[in-house]
């Protein structure tokens, strides 16, 4: 007769089995009608001494039905695998790489963006996201853009159809309505960039109708137009070369005042730059006292600046990229490059 060390590895075999045909042969070996243990062990009960008997019987049935509940678990768990049994028993290296077959990357974009991410925390900004339909109510008045301001035609803007013409919805144009999100979020002092997709009605080598931007904002009590370009040049020098070229010039956008652009120079065959010697790649400025008084901060307080830059102009300009439409074609020929 099996003791309870025998009872007692069953136990264990029915909670390592990795198959349900390994389980079905458990559970014959223990329970079949002619030579399975557990039969075995109750009809040899009949040879046990009446006074031993009755304890012996009782272990028996409370093995018995021990095994037979740990049977039907382990089979429910076999025909439904966990997270950690997937893990275990069907884990896939990624990683693994086979001969002949080349290994993945990411995209331009998205690596550019990660390395955004960490540049712009190392100087204390904060991440942030937002909605890319948006209200004009953020894309456009809240920043100070006029209603006849021609950024606002359809020329300009992909606008989504609506009966509520109050409210009207919009493919965000820019990343500047996350000012706005984040400004009536948090109070002053903040710091905070904000990377996205932006979408315009324009295509062409340095266009495209979806493009990345990524929003920058800092807010305080005596932020200057200093403090901005020095923002603005640690960027550009982190982002792309530490000798990058590149100048600012007055500009004007609703939102600021004063409104700056900064363009960088191409380092490439000058043929192939679409745009000449000179590629914009930044536009930024003081942050309007309209816009901060939108927010409900007081501009006589408070003053700051904001940017956005344009991440594949940034890209083009690094990997000397003449035209922009080459991330969104999906050669591999030019994805291979990098």
């Amino acid at each position: 007769m099996a003791d309870q060390s025998s009872w007692k590895e069953y136990e264990d075999r029915i909670a390592a089995a990795r198959s349900a045909e390994e389980l079905a042969a458990i559970e014959h070996e223990i329970f079949s009608r002619k030579s399975g243990t557990m039969t075995l062990a109750l009809k040899e009960l009949q040879t046990i001494a009446p006074e031993q008997r009755r304890t012996v019987a009782q272990e028996l049935n409370e093995w018995k039905k021990k095994l037979e509940e740990r049977l039907e678990n382990r089979k429910k768990e076999l025909a439904s695998p966990s997270d950690e049994s997937l893990k275990r028993d069907e884990a896939i290296d990624v990683t693994l790489e086979l001969p002949g077959k080349e290994r993945g990357h990411l995209h331009l974009i998205p690596e550019f963006i990660r390395k955004v991410e960490e540049v712009f925390g190392r100087m204390g900004f904060d991440i942030a996201s937002g909605p890319e339909i948006e209200t004009e109510e953020f894309n456009f008045n809240l920043l100070n853009i006029p209603r006849d301001h021609p950024a606002r035609d359809m020329q300009d803007t992909f606008w989504i159809k609506s009966k509520n013409q109050e409210g009207r919805l919009l493919l965000r144009t820019q990343t500047s309505p996350m000012q706005v999100r984040y400004m009536q979020s948090h109070k002053p002092p903040l710091r905070v960039i904000a990377p996205g997709k932006v979408y315009r009605k324009d295509s062409d080598a340095t266009h495209s109708p979806m493009f990345h931007q990524f929003e920058g904002l800092m807010i305080g009590k005596d932020i200057t137009l200093a403090n901005m370009k020095a923002v603005m040049i640690t960027a550009i020098r982190e982002l792309t070369f530490p000798d990058a070229e590149f100048r600012f010039r007055t500009g004007f956008f609703p939102f600021v005042e004063p409104g700056l652009e900064v363009d960088m120079r191409w380092r490439g065959d000058e043929a192939e730059s679409r745009e000449g010697r000179w590629l914009e790649v930044v536009g930024c400025g003081m942050v309007h006292p309209n816009v901060l008084k939108n927010c409900g901060i007081d501009p006589k307080k408070w003053q700051g600046f904001a940017f956005g830059f344009g991440v594949e102009r940034m890209i083009m300009i690094k990997h000397q990229i003449p035209d922009l439409r080459s991330f969104y074609q999906g050669d591999l020929r030019f994805l291979r490059q990098f």
